[in-house]
């Protein structure tokens, strides 16, 4: 990490991968604006490890540029997503296809897009997202989910590109499956935790976020592109996960 590098924002900072990355950067002594929803869960981070809250939604880009108006941000941490259907396509609402396209693809481009130009403008920066294997490879029900991480990593790649010359670096981190609440309203019935994760060894939210860590560590002058992060029980062809015996 650069010495200049020193205010951070994380979005989707209230559960699972998000909330773990804020200590990893506060712990690295960086200044963290942690945007969410959750006012109780943005009140945790603040008194336990002093982080700015910033409660908004994602989507509402004008409410965050309110919040960060005058902020001169380093790392943005772009991991707010959501998978709020896990159907096949037929059977997919169409309100839930808007909804997994605006959170997942749409709103990290316009939070990238407010706050891109400062870190050019300082020839330094750090844009982070965290992706999903499913943008990489087809699953069974990831019909719009996997299309909206696809786009968001085809967008880090051309952001590469035209950043070139800058010294603001792009990382895109594709996890296999981490045990978060991602699946809650995908998996009806309180069930997910269960089906996905009951008898198999998931990647915890404190193992991407020590990447993040890792990542931000390395000198100025190298850029991890992407990262996939696989449990061990798990291949990418098919998706397979292995049960302990």
């Amino acid at each position: 990490m650069s010495d200049a590098d020193r205010i951070a924002v994380v979005t989707g900072a209230t559960s699972g991968i998000g909330q773990a990355v804020v200590p990893v950067l506060r712990r690295r002594g960086m200044a963290v604006y942690a945007i969410g929803r959750d006012a109780a869960g943005l009140d945790h981070l603040h008194r336990a490890f002093g982080a700015v809250p910033v409660k908004a939604d994602v989507r509402d880009t004008a409410a965050i540029a309110a919040a960060l108006a005058g902020v001169a941000v380093d790392v943005l941490v772009n991991n707010a997503g959501i998978l709020s259907s896990r159907a096949a396509f037929h059977e997919v609402d169409p309100a839930e296809i808007d909804a997994m396209i605006d959170v997942n693809l749409k709103a990290p481009m316009h939070l990238t897009r407010l706050l891109l130009p400062g870190m050019v403008e300082r020839r330094r920066g750090h844009l982070l997202y965290v992706g999903s294997i499913a943008g990489l490879s087809a699953y069974p029900t990831m019909g719009v989910y996997g299309p909206s991480k696809a786009g968001l990593s085809l967008f880090c790649d051309n952001l590469r590109c035209d950043l070139l010359g800058t010294s603001v670096r792009v990382t895109e981190i594709a996890p296999g499956r981490v045990q978060t609440a991602l699946y809650r309203s995908a998996i009806p019935d309180n069930q997910a935790s269960a089906v996905l994760y009951d008898g198999y060894r998931p990647i915890q939210p404190e193992d991407i976020a020590r990447i993040v860590g890792d990542v931000i560590d390395l000198p100025p002058h190298v850029d991890v592109a992407r990262i996939e992060v696989f449990p061990t029980d798990q291949a990418s062809g098919g998706g397979t996960m292995v049960k302990a015996p």
